[in-house]
């Protein structure tokens, strides 16, 4: 059984959607622990209503990220994870941190990369007049934002959009594609061949959404 380690910084809505697909479609999988870098982040109360184990790690009481990471290594291998999932983990993390995971570390963002890496990308992506946006799903590596992607959902975007409504959009793509890159793991159907991944069998690895 394939066993998840979440990590989360404040709410973890997608956290909570992978929960809930794992809990529903009976994966054969466990969530081992959900962990957050704040103590008083909300998604710990819903792991915790769901049975999973929490902990936390205050980043705050570190002299720097890299001893954090350290730090945050050896909590999440006390679960013997296959997979590490972040789910909104607001953190930038050291190469010692990623290689580490290297191949089993897996990320959501806000956006179509390579477009609009970093902070703020609805804002970016309404500055730039693009007609899409969306989110990836990707395997992490040491370049922020960057990494294989495992599948992506676009979204329109409207005249009238606003940053708040074109990330509400987004967001119910974020709750489709990340708990359905997650099974595709779970199930040894990704692989990873310079820089692309397949599924096998293949299946679309992009989802393209109308919803207003």
């Amino acid at each position: 059984m394939t066993s998840i380690v979440i990590l989360i910084s404040g709410r973890g809505s997608n956290m909570e959607a992978i929960v809930r697909a794992a809990q529903n479609e009976a994966w054969p999988a466990q969530i081992s622990a959900v962990i957050s870098n704040r103590p008083d982040a909300a998604g710990l109360d819903f792991a915790r209503s769901h049975g999973i184990p929490v902990a936390s790690l205050d980043h705050r009481q570190f002299p720097n990220r890299a001893a954090f990471d350290a730090e945050l290594v050896k909590l999440i291998d006390g679960y013997k994870p296959d997979l590490v999932v972040l789910a909104g983990f607001m953190r930038i993390l050291t190469g010692e941190f990623v290689n580490h995971y290297e191949g089993r570390l897996l990320n959501i963002h806000p956006s179509l990369l390579p477009l609009f890496p970093g902070l703020a990308t609805h804002e970016q992506a309404l500055e730039a007049g693009v007609k899409e946006h969306g989110a990836t799903v990707h395997f992490v590596t040491e370049a922020l934002d960057h990494g294989p992607m495992v599948i992506q959902a676009s979204v329109p975007v409207y005249p009238d959009d606003t940053a708040d409504t074109l990330a509400h959009r987004v967001l119910k793509q974020e709750h489709i594609i990340y708990p359905r890159a997650v099974r595709w793991f779970i199930d040894n159907r990704i692989s990873i061949d310079q820089n692309r991944v397949l599924i096998s069998p293949p299946e679309s690895q992009l989802l393209v959404s109308q919803d207003k």
